[in-house]
């Protein structure tokens, strides 16, 4: 996927994947597919709750997080991906101290 289409605008705020039914087999939709290249590629992983579901993520361009999560758990394999940007507190009150904080993302984006 060229790099146009994984980076994330300042526009967005939620991504939200769909698997679609092939001819009796599932596929990702292109917006799972891109959730998909993003944590690989682009967004760096910071946290994640301790049953590895919900992951939480920093974008490198802008300092976001961006917290991933399966919210069809009754589907196999927790269904299709949904990546939300998550507020700076809220990301630190479900994932505890491992969330940096804005003055040190500050300071990480000045050295």
């Amino acid at each position: 996927m060229a790099a146009a289409t994984t980076a994330l605008g300042p526009q967005e705020s939620l991504l939200v994947g769909r698997w679609l039914d092939a001819h009796g087999s599932t596929q990702s939709d292109a917006i799972a597919m891109r959730i998909d290249t993003l944590v690989r590629e682009h967004l760096v992983r910071v946290a994640a709750i301790p049953d590895g579901w919900d992951v939480l993520f920093r974008d490198p361009a802008d300092g976001r997080f961006w917290e991933l999560t399966y919210p069809s758990s009754e589907s196999h394999a927790g269904g299709p991906p949904r990546l939300a940007v998550i507020a700076g507190p809220d990301a630190a009150q479900k994932y505890g101290a491992v969330v940096p904080s804005n003055k040190s993302l500050e300071r990480a984006r000045e050295g």
